[in-house]
């Protein structure tokens, strides 16, 4: 079968022409997912018949579709539905006739900062819970309060941030306002009085600054982006849908979140459509906005009938690198297992340099990578500001690209892990795997108190920090170069190496039997 002039392999093949009513794709890094779905789209059209406007095409982020819509176009040259969650979600209420002006990206952390910058000082109660939080006897004033926050300056942020993560969590977890009588009760099962009387103080403020958030959508007639996934879906639960609907590709499948699989399983429900769902729990990365890797992992729980099938076969990193990586990412039994392989062979395709100087390796790097100055370089930090490590005089930041003094000529782009999910370049050069709060893995702990909001209970050591390892490592055609110190290294150095070491033992002693 081809699609365009990609021809696809025998297992895309297999998934392609599968008739089951809910089918769960899990694919390797570079194993040609995206060529699948189109091979999808193209046998629903021309091999069952069906008409375009009844396939639903969904990703996660507005990238992503739109990248997905303009692929199916390209290759197969029809224009076929294709959403992220938001848009599809607006496109249902819209149907309705009903009008919401949508939230500002930013409302729920404007909120929070004019809670604590403004709302706080209006009322002594707040001021005085504040300070217990702090474990601050005597605080009943402005000054008081003032002083703690210069004080506890890096504590106070977190208790900001936790704020606005727990409020993210709870509404895409389907939490409402009532359900914080029960966080109440959770807490209370502590044997720790200290710990029930701090998480309590937490979740007061919490609650107030939901209420205020909620106030204000409510007074100007907005909804965030999971207040339009809900409503779609209660929408859809007691109208049915509109559209005729015979089939749903969901690409990502392991960024979804529990919302957005109540709006699926009910359109399913209203319209019989089939499903397939394609993603890597490898690779599944945004545990802080909500998403739920359990609804991958556990597919079956949800679709008993379903069946489960695997692109194992990688196309953009050699069989040495892929190796490496599905060694490290499946010491985590709590992932589905895939025996990843490429026909790509590249001897030592991760190399680990330790520095003393780590602007003085990297411009050794950039020489030998100089002499094909036809290629894409990815430079990758686990943090925004990582790329401070390597600026100078001669190494500057513009509109994230990186420009060398003599090396102008050069393809090279930085970005966060995050960020480069999805995406691949001919090189790159991963730096920060320092033994640090902020290094990689990040030693941030998530706060006990997300426990309330969090379905997915995954107790592996840095489990999702390692899946960003995985990402991150997975991004090149050819080598991947890691910077780390040469005291203070990264944790995942040490068994990087371990398995590196392995595994060159196993080839020769093969090679030998051979």
């Amino acid at each position: 079968m081809q699609i365009g002039k990609y021809v696809l392999d025998n297992r895309q093949e297999k998934i392609v022409k599968d008739n089951h009513d809910y089918l769960l794709v899990t694919a390797g890094a570079g194993s040609g997912k995206t060529l699948t779905i189109l091979g999808k789209v193209a046998y629903l059209i021309n091999q069952k018949k069906l008409n375009p406007r009844e396939i639903l095409c969904i990703s996660f982020t507005k990238t992503s579709a739109q990248s997905l819509k303009q692929k199916i176009k390209k290759e197969i040259n029809i224009d076929v539905p294709t959403y992220t969650f938001h848009k599809l979600s607006l496109e249902i209420i819209k149907k309705y006739k009903l009008n919401y002006t949508i939230a500002e990206d930013d409302l729920l952390e404007n909120c929070v900062n004019e809670f604590f910058e403004i709302d706080v000082y209006k009322s002594e109660y707040m001021i005085k819970l504040i300070g217990q939080y702090f474990n601050k006897r005597i605080i009943e004033s402005e000054k008081d309060y003032i002083k703690i926050k210069t004080q506890e300056a890096s504590s106070y942020l977190q208790l900001k941030r936790l704020c606005i993560i727990f409020i993210r969590l709870m509404k895409c977890n389907d939490y409402h306002i009532d359900s914080f009588l029960t966080f109440i009760k959770k807490i209370k099962r502590t044997i720790f009085y200290f710990k029930y009387k701090k998480e309590k103080i937490v979740l007061t403020l919490i609650l107030n600054i939901y209420l205020k958030y909620e106030t204000y959508l409510k007074e100007n007639e907005e909804i965030d982006f999971d207040d339009m996934i809900s409503l779609a879906t209660k929408l859809i639960k007691e109208n049915g849908v509109k559209q005729k609907i015979k089939y749903i590709i969901i690409d990502e499948y392991q960024d979804t979140s529990l919302i957005r699989f109540y709006l699926i399983k009910e359109i399913i429900k209203k319209t019989n459509a089939k499903l397939m769902v394609v993603g890597d729990d490898f690779q599944s990365i945004y545990k802080f906005t909500g998403c739920d890797i359990s609804l991958f992992l556990n597919f079956y729980n949800f679709f008993p009938s379903a069946k489960i099938m695997k692109l194992e076969r990688t196309y953009r990193n050699s069989n040495e690198l892929i190796q490496i990586a599905g060694t490290f990412i499946m010491k985590n039994k709590n992932q589905i297992k895939k025996n990843l392989y490429s026909e790509k062979k590249i001897n030592h395709p991760i190399k680990v340099l330790k520095y003393n100087n780590i602007k003085k390796i990297f411009i050794e790097i950039i020489k030998e990578l100089s002499k094909n100055k036809n290629q894409k370089i990815l430079i990758l930090g686990r943090n925004n500001k990582d790329i401070s490590l390597l600026l100078s005089e001669d190494i500057r930041l513009k509109n994230n690209k990186v420009i060398i003094k003599n090396y102008e000529f050069l393809d090279i782009t930085y970005m966060t892990v995050h960020k480069s999910k999805g995406l691949e370049s001919d090189n790159v050069i991963l730096i920060n795997l320092t033994d640090k709060t902020t290094g990689f893995p990040s030693q941030i702990k998530d706060e006990k108190l997300l426990r309330l909001v969090t379905k997915t209970k995954d107790k592996y050591p840095y489990s999702e920090e390692r899946r960003l390892f995985y990402v991150a490592l997975t991004r090149t055609k050819n080598y991947v170069f890691i910077l780390t110190p040469q005291k203070g290294s990264s944790i995942f150095i040490e068994e990087l190496e371990k398995i590196i070491c392995h595994l060159e033992k196993e080839t020769k002693f093969f090679k030998s039997l051979g």
